[in-house]
């Protein structure tokens, strides 16, 4: 699956666009639209991005992990090694340092995402605080074609700005077209 981005410049236009990508046999769940004006967004009753399109609450979360799982595992050797406790401690208390360890990686990595743009929107910054719409259009390999001739021959006022060959990677780098 691969997502297609278009910028548009009016709600009227992405309202259009929604429409007929409708008719082409793409759902709601699919599509999704971006932009500072969200009261907008309601009113044409448009379906806005959530947040992990939004935030990089994903790439952050698994970078936290990783960090404390490193780290986890770094003080798990050194209380072994040290043993501060006594002989008598069992395996299990080092499994629950990495673990917790991980998870608090994690968790703090996921608040640090939830205050950070997005890695692959932050491309369109500028575009949106300009007042654009970002549409997000989710297609099978077999959909692309559809999608981008119907878009061509409907809607040359959206512009085709990127195209994302995986679903979800949170680090992979987008680049605009």
């Amino acid at each position: 699956m691969k997502c297609i981005y278009y910028l548009t410049s009016t709600l009227e236009s992405s309202r259009k666009i929604s429409d007929d990508l409708h008719r082409a046999g793409i759902g709601d769940w699919f599509i999704h639209f971006l932009s500072r004006d969200d009261s907008g967004l309601k009113r044409e009753k448009l379906h806005s991005s959530n947040y992990l399109e939004r935030l990089d609450i994903l790439r952050y979360g698994l970078l936290g992990a990783v960090l404390g799982f490193v780290c986890g595992l770094i003080v798990a050797v050194i209380v072994a090694q040290i043993r501060p406790f006594g002989e008598d401690v069992p395996a299990v208390a080092y499994y629950a340092i990495v673990v917790i360890s991980t998870l608090f990686g994690s968790w703090e990595g996921g608040l640090t995402g939830i205050a950070t743009e997005n890695k692959k929107l932050s491309v369109f910054h500028d575009d949106l605080a300009a007042g654009k719409h970002l549409i997000m259009i989710y297609a099978r390999k077999a959909m692309e074609d559809t999608v981008k001739s119907a878009m061509a021959a409907c809607h040359p006022e959206a512009k085709l700005v990127a195209v994302d060959p995986l679903f979800y990677n949170p680090f992979a780098a987008l680049k605009r077209l």
